[in-house]
């Protein structure tokens, strides 16, 4: 009997090891991420890990975690939406870094024949003619820099009206990609993972806030792979994959 009890304490012990072990890493993560974090997660699973990713506006998924959403990790394009959940106390503070930047940039349809130099009183509007300008909702990160960038460079009231507002970065991307915006606002990040579109130039760093992706363990995840998976992120091999992408990584602190 006793080896009987050993043997079910063992097996018990087991499948319970199993069970923690097999608990995937859920990340919420900014839209603009997703082709790097896709290469990250699969090579967190070389080294025995998992993870799952869903992909939105930072604003959005920002909500859902407010609402009670079950991620473990949450990573925005922006400040100001990690600075909503520290603010609400849905973040461990503690866990909060910086981990990468990136560049805005105007892209067209790849076989457009627009060119244009970004500056001071550009001719967008002229260059947009009869269609729209592609760019994210205002709530979200990409918007926001786009909208403080054409207000600083003193185009934005002559094209606010000509606006295509999308969902997402990502979706503005596919106004531009599939022709039915003639210009959009994305990061250059994006425009490098999409063929059918091209960049037209990079927008000046001074004339928006710096893009700042940070990440953070949310304050009630349980899972206790979520460390692991948030080191795994600020590591070389992460490093690597984020810099293949086009982002810039920030140092470590």
């Amino acid at each position: 009997m006793k080896l009987l009890h050993w043997i079910a304490a063992v097996l018990a012990a087991s499948l319970m090891a199993s069970a923690a072990q097999a608990a995937p890493v859920t990340v919420f993560a900014a839209a603009s991420l997703k082709n790097a974090l896709d290469e990250v997660g699969a090579q967190y699973a070389k080294s025995g890990g998992d993870a799952r990713f869903a992909y939105a506006a930072s604003s959005a998924i920002a909500r859902q975690i407010e609402q009670g959403a079950p991620a473990d990790i949450y990573v925005s394009a922006d400040s100001d939406w990690m600075n909503y959940l520290a603010d609400r106390k849905l973040i461990v503070a503690s866990s909060r870094k910086d981990l990468l930047t990136n560049n805005l940039a105007l892209i067209a349809p790849a076989d457009s024949k627009v060119a244009l130099k970004i500056g001071k009183g550009m001719p967008l509007a002229k260059a947009l003619g009869d269609g729209r300008l592609a760019v994210a909702g205002p709530d979200v990160p990409a918007g926001k820099y786009a909208k403080a960038s054409l207000g600083a460079l003193g185009v934005w009231d002559r094209v606010s009206g000509k606006l295509a507002q999308a969902e997402n970065v990502r979706m503005a991307l596919q106004y531009v990609a599939r022709g039915e915006s003639a210009l959009g606002i994305v990061y250059d990040t994006d425009a490098r993972v999409e063929p059918k579109v091209r960049i037209v130039g990079l927008f000046p760093a001074g004339t928006h806030p710096k893009i700042v992706y940070p990440v953070a363990r949310v304050a009630g995840s349980k899972n206790p792979e979520a460390a692991k998976f948030l080191a795994f992120l600020s590591g070389p091999q992460a490093a690597a994959v984020f810099r293949k992408y086009g982002f810039t990584v920030l140092p470590r602190r």
